[in-house]
């Protein structure tokens, strides 16, 4: 929510107008957001009656039918938009479907539109409540490690426009953020890897507790789906929950002064200088997670070269990185790349590099004189480097699959939701769910669809309760 406080004033040739602008925002962690024992989530809409929810096609195979009994049992009315997932479905298309759905649903002014989904799905959404008459509210409800760590952090909203990532977009608060990590339960590990990168990108460089605990629990935090799967220990579940918390939060605490990047030397753009080529270039596109770890582990061997990161501390985060799985180089990371990035990057920050580096683990120093030489010849170590690491530097499931994809097969998006439900022990190894979930397959914008069969109906959040410690943001 934001409120704008403004003066005018005459000038000898005409006016001057003086505005601030105070963004306010809340933050809270919830175990079970759809479980009925929980009515934090209705009751942001009791006041309307009703609900327009947008979600992606496998949140909704998984938690349709209990979002569903969710509100049929607080009496609101619910409509739902679905939408497919992944970087080629994050599209201006989307976004107009999305915007169509509220003029048909009549949204009100003031009345938020709910999203839940991973990163994608709340920029695309948040994109829409954005331009929809020019502010239209809406509340957050991320369901993927990069979703819950990363993007609900900021009030970034975009869609990606020609062969450009997120070059159309809005700053636009949510009104609130729930933070359920029950969610993980059903995310593939191939995606809590991929998140994991994120929580090596702040605590790297501004929170070396979180790195240290990262560092110990590596293996045990990814295989757990940080403490959230079936049989994890307590330990890991105590440190899981401190890591994600103070991960939020250190974020919260760099991004709020800067919510709008009027400042251009930011400390979470730590592995987001040549990233995004690495996104692209691959005729597979690596995953959002491996294509920062690749950027942060080159700026990291940069830092190692002008003395700013030890030996012992670049051999370190190499090391988790490797043990996580994820990637350090990849093989069309070269000279072009290098080329093609710098010269993008300088673009969006302003003729300077500002390449954030740890110096040393825990903190951050920001980088500018340096010649396009000295990072070719830079990338030629790394790349020796990372042949002495596991796998020579290459992640594990590092590109992109029909979970990232926004895959428009109906039976490619029935396998995907089958197999993480029963990884996460909803359905039975005998049993199906393409019966089930087909509906999902299609644009459904009713609240009489039911998409999900009743076996999907029995996801259980791991811990029931609401945790009253939220986290506000102001600015």
């Amino acid at each position: 929510m934001s409120d704008l406080k403004a003066n005018v004033q005459e000038t000898k040739h005409g006016f001057h107008v003086e505005g601030y602008e105070k963004i306010e925002y809340d933050f809270t962690f919830v175990d079970g957001i759809f479980d009925i024992t929980n009515s934090n989530l209705a009751d942001c809409y009791k006041k309307w009656g009703r609900v327009l929810a947008v979600t992606d096609k496998n949140v909704f195979g998984l938690y349709g039918h209990k979002m569903e009994k969710y509100f049929d049992h607080y009496n609101l009315q619910l409509k739902v938009h679905q939408c497919s997932i992944g970087e080629k479905a994050k599209t201006v298309d989307t976004f107009l479907n999305i915007a169509d759905s509220m003029t048909e649903f009549g949204i009100i002014r003031k009345e938020p539109v709910l999203v839940v989904g991973g990163g994608l799905v709340t920029d695309v959404a948040g994109f829409a409540c954005a331009a929809y008459r020019r502010n239209t509210n809406f509340i957050r409800v991320p369901t993927t490690v990069i979703g819950l760590i990363d993007a609900s952090v900021s009030i970034k909203v975009a869609v990606n426009y020609g062969r450009y990532k997120n070059r159309l977009g809005a700053y636009h608060a949510p009104v609130h953020t729930f933070l359920d990590f029950t969610f993980l339960r059903t995310l593939p590990i191939a995606q809590i890897r991929n998140g994991f990168a994120e929580l090596i990108k702040i605590s790297s460089c501004s929170h070396l507790q979180v790195f240290d605990l990262l560092d110990k629990f590596c293996e045990q935090l990814i295989a757990s789906k940080f403490g959230r799967a079936d049989g994890s220990s307590n330990e890991v579940r105590k440190a899981a929950d401190f890591i994600n918390r103070e991960g939020i939060y250190e974020m919260l605490k760099l991004e709020t002064p800067n919510l709008h990047e009027i400042g251009l030397e930011r400390v979470i753009a730590y592995g987001h200088t040549w990233s995004p080529l690495h996104e692209l270039i691959p005729e597979t596109p690596l995953r959002h997670g491996h294509a920062i770890s690749i950027d942060m582990a080159y700026s990291a061997t940069l830092a190692n070269q002008r003395g700013l990161l030890s030996d012992k501390e670049h051999h370190r985060l190499f090391n988790l990185f490797a043990r996580a799985g994820l990637s350090i180089d990849h093989p069309q990371f070269d000279d072009d790349v290098l080329d093609k990035g710098t010269a993008a990057i300088l673009k969006t920050r302003d003729g300077l590099l500002r390449l954030a580096v740890p110096n040393p683990l825990g903190s951050c120093t920001f980088i500018n004189d340096v010649s396009l030489r000295d990072l070719k010849y830079t990338l030629k170590k790394h790349k020796e480097i990372c042949k002495t690491f596991p796998r020579e530097g290459a992640g594990i499931e590092s590109y992109v699959d029909s979970s990232d994809t926004g895959y428009e097969d109906i039976d490619a998006e029935n396998l995907g939701v089958e197999q993480v439900a029963k990884e996460a022990g909803i359905l039975p190894e005998s049993k199906s769910v393409s019966s089930g979930i087909t509906g999902a397959g299609k644009e459904v914008n009713g609240s009489n669809s039911r998409a999900s069969s009743d076996l999907l109906g029995k996801v259980k959040a791991a811990i029931n309760g609401f945790h009253p410690n939220g986290i506000k943001a102001q600015a």
